[in-house]
């Protein structure tokens, strides 16, 4: 499965806002969400509904 998954500037720099040590695991999980909803960009909007669903 590809992970290639295009980040916007914006989206990034909400990730940024996570702390270090969970940030991969975020990014991974963020990532395969917008996978499994065909969303093959990451935007605030996508990133905002990740985290809703995740906590």
């Amino acid at each position: 499965m590809s992970t290639a998954v295009e980040w916007t500037p914006e989206a990034k720099a909400r990730l940024k806002e996570i702390p270090f040590f969970v940030r991969p695991a975020a990014r991974k999980k963020i990532e395969r969400f917008a996978q499994e909803a065909g969303t093959p960009q990451i935007t605030v909007e996508v990133y905002e509904q990740a985290k809703q669903r995740f906590g």
